[in-house]
């Protein structure tokens, strides 16, 4: 199945986080959080300003995010979990 986000909805996965401490210790699956990291998989066309125009998007599919603890809704597509969320809850891209 094909989805594109509508607007300035990006669709996300998470980027699974280390499964050890800077110091070796492994972390139990149960006491893990969820990464704030992420990867863009799709993004939307954009919302019109008030001349009717469209903004572009400043993130695009590939780029590696972070975005806040509880933006986006999670949804399941072709069994993947991913997230659907605003531009603005994204906070930067990492290079």
């Amino acid at each position: 199945m094909e989805f594109r986000p509508l607007h300035d909805r990006v669709l996300v996965r998470r980027v699974e986080s280390d499964e050890k401490t800077a110091g070796g210790l492994i972390i139990p699956e149960t006491a893990k959080e969820k990464p704030q990291e992420g990867e863009v998989v799709s993004i939307g066309e954009g919302v019109r300003d008030d001349s009717g125009n469209r903004v572009a998007l400043d993130v695009k599919a590939g780029d590696r995010i972070l975005f806040g603890k509880w933006s986006g809704t999670e949804v399941k597509i072709d069994g993947e979990d991913l997230l659907i969320m605003k531009e603005s809850d994204i906070m930067g891209v990492l290079s």
